[in-house]
């Protein structure tokens, strides 16, 4: 017993250490806008496309995390519209990211939900088209998945997102809010 005591306080002190996680991130995603409500896409709607695309540059910093299993990040976004709409979006949100799943030796996983407050250049395009009216200042969330593709390169991982504009049931606005599914990549450092 005391030789496995001994044993396992040594490969504690003299084994490989932990790499701390990376503190910044940088997500690059494309995204199509929708008609789509946000839980549409949970309940097996048909996805309708609008002619209207977003691009996303992102910056984020994990400020700490719980245990092995939630980290909390702060995230901003530069959001550039186009085709439909012709205008920019910037977004700054605090977000949650649950951290383990039981296939991770297999496929490094983690799921999100941020949310803060956007500001819209002009009122989109889409969401008049699709409420009636909007706001410029309205909230923000995202529901993202993402995975590392390559154990190789854990730095870098794929994501997809619901991109998600809301008056906040009233809150912000009267009427307003949108939705595009996107893609796109992260790297941390």
């Amino acid at each position: 017993m005391r030789i496995t005591c001994l044993l396992l306080l040594l490969s504690v002190a003299f084994g490989p250490a932990m790499a701390a996680p990376k503190e910044n991130a940088f997500s690059l995603y494309a995204g199509q806008m929708t008609n789509n409500h946000w839980d549409d896409f949970f309940r097996g709607q048909e996805v309708m496309e609008e002619d209207s695309y977003l691009l996303v540059a992102a910056l984020s910093r994990r400020l700490g995390g719980y245990r092995d299993l939630l980290s909390y990040e702060v995230e901003g976004q530069l959001v550039r519209h186009f085709k439909l709409q012709d205008h920019w979006e910037f977004n700054a949100l605090g977000v949650l990211r649950w951290e383990p799943f039981f296939w991770d030796r297999w496929l490094e996983t983690s799921a999100a939900f941020g949310m803060g407050p956007s500001y819209a250049t002009q009122k989109p395009t889409v969401e008049v088209e699709n409420d009636g009216d909007t706001a410029k200042f309205l909230l923000y969330w995202m529901l993202e998945l993402a995975v590392v593709p390559y154990r190789g390169q854990p730095d870098l991982e794929l994501l997809t997102r619901i991109h998600h504009r809301s008056n906040g049931y009233g809150l912000f606005a009267d009427e307003g809010g949108s939705n595009a599914l996107a893609v796109g990549f992260r790297y941390r450092f």
